[in-house]
């Protein structure tokens, strides 16, 4: 006899899976079950671990073999019920044991959470949003603007302070009248207009001159860090020490040749301007490209109807947050050092993180029902081709690219997916 199972859809996206696993594979769970734990048990008259196993179930009840059966059991007899049903879990299951008995059928319900049908809606002849690609001169001269400053030097200024300069300060804060902790620094360079103080600081400095003190007057943030500080009012008591304003460079052949990094097999100025307006050019195609296919799957999934089970959202969630270590990693900083700095706890990014997860959630499903609908599926050409750009990003062999991932369903559902949105923009109203 071999495991039979039932599916049993219920309300919402939950159903009762119901797995039968034959007595002799049981039987042979418990062998294995015994096989575990006799190594552990010494009784007078054997070695640790000789207890056979008659005089075993005598003294402790073949009973105190079943959790451990059940474990051994469970895994392999739930994913081949899965594959047998061809349900998609979402979640892991809840398992009640209705019958469990040596030399007897095992047999489990499990109440399971799969992901949820999905109802499309209009997806074919959607209008998308088309943006502007066209690089003005203007455009150029920004982007020039912006590359000159990253080589600006910064120089004694006489006069007052504007937006853009650097003050040099000394201040003390207080509460209440009170000095607070952390609130004093002399020597201190700010550049006004960062937004890196309190909102309302940087502002007042503006018009000051070197030599010159003022009260500057701010409300700290609600979410501010120090929780001690959070919403209070503050004076500052500062001190100009001194003014420093940027001097721009200009785009000369010399200064691409002498300074000029990142730039290669460019020699001259006018090189420079039109690498950089080949740059933006390709940038701005890719951004239109994007925003159209964006337009269109956002408005294919608020199209669609589905009930998306929590799971999913969370799952979800925390996909995003690995993302977001990911990124902080490479930034030299950890979710630990993040926290003390921002204020921000794990399950404050997290609760900010749910929207954008619901949102996820929701296209790769309908992403899924349109490539299901239009019968579109990943082709052995095309999971090779996606496995030999990996190979070629990291450095690695096709063949060892394929053993890491061991499971290729995750691109074969990219691959889906991208060529669901193709079939969007594809089949749009032109």
């Amino acid at each position: 006899m071999s495991q039979t199972q039932t599916w049993e859809k219920k309300e919402g996206n939950v159903g009762t899976l119901t797995i039968t696993v034959p007595a002799e594979d049981f039987d042979k769970a418990l062998d294995q079950a015994f096989n575990k734990v006799k190594k552990d048990i010494q009784v007078p008259g054997f070695r640790k671990g000789k207890i056979p196993r008659q005089m075993f179930e005598k003294r402790f009840g073949v009973e105190s073999l079943y959790q451990d059966a059940l474990d051994i059991v469970l895994p392999g007899a739930y994913s081949k019920a899965i594959d047998e049903t061809g349900i998609k879990p979402v979640d892991q299951p809840s398992v009640d044991v209705k019958e469990i008995e040596k030399g007897k059928d095992l047999v489990l319900e499990l109440e399971v959470t799969v992901e949820p049908e999905v109802e499309l809606g209009e997806y074919k002849g959607l209008e998308g949003k088309e943006i502007d690609a066209e690089v003005s001169e203007d455009d150029v001269n920004e982007q020039i603007e912006a590359l000159l400053g990253q080589y600006a030097e910064l120089v004694v200024k006489e006069g007052e302070v504007a937006e853009g300069d650097v003050a040099n300060i000394d201040f003390k804060g207080f509460v209440d009248g009170e000095a607070f902790e952390g609130g004093e620094m002399e020597g201190h360079d700010l550049e006004i207009g960062s937004g890196t103080f309190i909102p309302g600081f940087e502002d007042q400095l503006i018009g000051l001159k070197a030599g010159e003190e003022k009260d500057v007057e701010v409300t700290f943030p609600e979410e501010y860090q120090a929780e001690e500080l959070q919403g209070k009012d503050a004076t500052f008591k500062v001190k100009l020490n001194e003014v420093k304003e940027k001097e721009a460079k200009e785009l000369t052949d010399e200064f691409v040749k002498e300074e000029l990094e990142g730039f290669e097999g460019v020699e001259t100025a006018d090189e420079v301007k039109k690498q950089i307006e080949e740059d933006l050019k390709n940038f701005k195609e890719q951004e239109k490209d994007y925003e159209l296919r964006e337009s269109l799957v956002v408005q294919a999934a608020e199209n669609a109807k589905m009930e998306i089970p929590e799971a999913m959202v969370e799952s979800e969630q925390q996909r995003m947050l690995q993302e977001y270590e990911q990124r902080l990693a490479q930034q030299g900083l950890n979710l630990e050092l993040f926290e003390q700095i921002s204020g921000q706890t794990k399950e404050d990014l997290l609760e900010q993180m749910k929207d954008d997860a619901f949102k996820r959630v929701r296209t790769g499903l309908t992403l899924q029902a349109i490539a299901q609908a239009e019968n579109i599926e990943a082709t052995e050409e095309d999971v090779d081709n996606e496995l030999q750009k990996l190979a070629d990003q990291f450095q690695m062999a096709k063949d060892d690219i394929k053993k890491v991932l061991g499971d290729l369903s995750v691109i074969e559902n990219d691959i889906k997916n991208q060529k669901a949105i193709e079939f969007l923009v594809d089949n749009r109203k032109q």
